[in-house]
């Protein structure tokens, strides 16, 4: 039953992600985000079918920390001040914005690992914000993964040049099935797996 407690933090952590892209484009020239309603924390326009619903669950099935990513922000490269850069710089926001979660969750945990509070609280608040240390960590790191959609490829795309730019291109109409691919096998478990529990380990000796 820990979903209960793990998809409220997903969804609240990947709304977030969003809304950090779509206020970098505009702070760097874009407003398309802002026009669209995107740039609010109502969930309701943030659903994304897939990112949202189908691999949070897949994750639940196979045992595995939730998670996932909410629609894509609407984002007019031609509307940045430098197209390439700062379509990379959005990009780069979304995990950003996961590890800011993740120092904010830290804090919590150790006041709350304090004692402060009754212990009718502590448990379950520990409980909360351990979650969304684990989930901030493996969307940060998940996005990161240079297939697109995934953030990691807007990156890629803004960094790379010449012909490693035009063989990494080839894998674009592909890139979603890839994604569900490594998800819906395990393999998925492999990639995130160790970073979790070393996760775990730091966390461990931060709170203890």
């Amino acid at each position: 039953m820990e979903w209960i407690l793990q998809l409220p933090v997903l969804f609240f952590s990947v709304i977030f992600h969003e809304f950090a892209h779509g206020f970098t484009a505009y702070r760097r020239g874009d407003d398309t985000a802002y026009l669209s309603g995107r740039l609010s924390f109502n969930p309701l326009p943030h659903i994304d079918p897939v990112g949202t619903i189908l691999l949070p669950a897949a994750c639940i099935f196979l045992n595995f920390p939730a998670i996932g990513w909410a629609k894509p922000v609407p984002v007019n490269p031609y509307r940045l001040h430098s197209p390439k850069t700062d379509m990379a710089w959005v990009a780069l926001s979304g995990p950003l914005s996961n590890m800011f979660l993740i120092g904010i969750s830290l804090i919590a945990l150790k006041i709350v690992s304090l004692g402060f509070i009754g212990e009718s609280l502590m448990r379950p608040l520990g409980v909360i914000f351990v979650f969304a240390i684990q989930i901030n960590l493996l969307l940060a790191v998940f996005n990161l993964i240079p297939v697109f959609p995934l953030d990691g490829s807007q990156i890629a795309l803004g960094v790379l040049k010449g012909r490693s730019l035009e063989l990494y291109e080839k894998h674009l109409p592909y890139g979603m099935y890839i994604i569900l691919g490594l998800v819906l096998t395990g393999t998925i478990q492999y990639i995130l797996g160790p970073i979790l529990k070393l996760a775990l380990i730091l966390l461990s000796l931060i709170i203890g």
